[in-house]
Parts: C-alpha cells; sequence; structure tokens
C-alpha cells in the first residue's frame, strides 16, 4: 500500500530577507513552524529548517529500518535512542549526514549489532532518498 503524505509552506520575500512558514502538514502532528534563511545557516533561534526536519526524518526512518532488521533476525530491540546531525554549507547544499544510535537488543552480540546499523544506514528510504549526499555515516552503541 503505497502512502503520500502532504506539507503546505508559505513563503513571503527574498531568501536573504524572507521568511517561510510551514503552515500545516497531512496528519496534524505539527505546523505552524516558521523557517528563515538565517535559521539554515546560523543559530535557529527557535526557528527550524529544512535539514532540521530532515534530521528528524531520518532519525526516525533509520530506527524504524534497524527495529526492522533486528526482528527479523529473531532479536527486537528493547530501545533504540536515535540522533541525526545534518550539515548544510551554504552555496553547496547537504554535505554530510552523521547518525548515532544506542540499542539494547538482548540476545546480540556488539559487531551484530553494527553490522544491523550499518544495514539500516543503507536500506531506510530516507538514507536512499539522501543518496547524493555521499557522506552518510552511522556510530553504533551497544549497550546489550
Amino acid at each position: 500500500m503505497a502512502a503520500t503524505r502532504h506539507a503546505e509552506v508559505t513563503w513571503r520575500g527574498s531568501l536573504i530577507d524572507g521568511s517561510g512558514r510551514i503552515e500545516r502538514v497531512g496528519s496534524g502532528a505539527f505546523g505552524p513552524l516558521d523557517v528563515t534563511w538565517a535559521s539554515r545557516t546560523e543559530e535557529p533561534g527557535g526557528l527550524t529548517s529544512p535539514e532540521e526536519l530532515i534530521a528528524a526524518a531520518h532519525a526516525s526512518c533509520f530506527s524504524m529500518a534497524l527495529s526492522h532488521a533486528l526482528a527479523e533476525g529473531g532479536n527486537p530491540p528493547e530501545e533504540l535512542q536515535t540522533s541525526a546531525d545534518v550539515t548544510f554549507v551554504p552555496g553547496t547544499g547537504i554535505t554530510k549526514i552523521r547518525l548515532a544510535v544506542r540499542g539494547r537488543v538482548p540476545g546480540l552480540d556488539e559487531a551484530a549489532f553494527r553490522e544491523a546499523a550499518e544495514g539500516a544506514r543503507d536500506n531506510c528510504p530516507v538514507s536512499q532518498a539522501l543518496a547524493a549526499v555521499g557522506d552518510i555515516s552511522v556510530e553504533a552503541t551497544f549497550e546489550g
């Protein structure tokens, strides 16, 4: 079953001096959220950026992919804590994504956890959509 998601954004003014707002998303889970060029390139100051939203999407997708792979292998995780850092360089774009996961997975060893994390990095749909970034790393910390 295919799923299509929806978001609506309004932008006013030029790139540098203007501002935008993520008005709503189809699920109603969040919005409105304000966004500016400065929130992408400087301290966010309470505003979001496309890269911050990409980081949230990537961390959640990666967690789902890793959870699924572990469960399919017979070791469902007790808990996965994932963070994502997305680096944006003005004039170049997104240059690097760093995923970090800490997991408690009974019955698994550290090497198998790291291998599963690498596989999830490569196979999650958001990683695949962001493949042009080139530098997507994963740091996996196993807690047993």
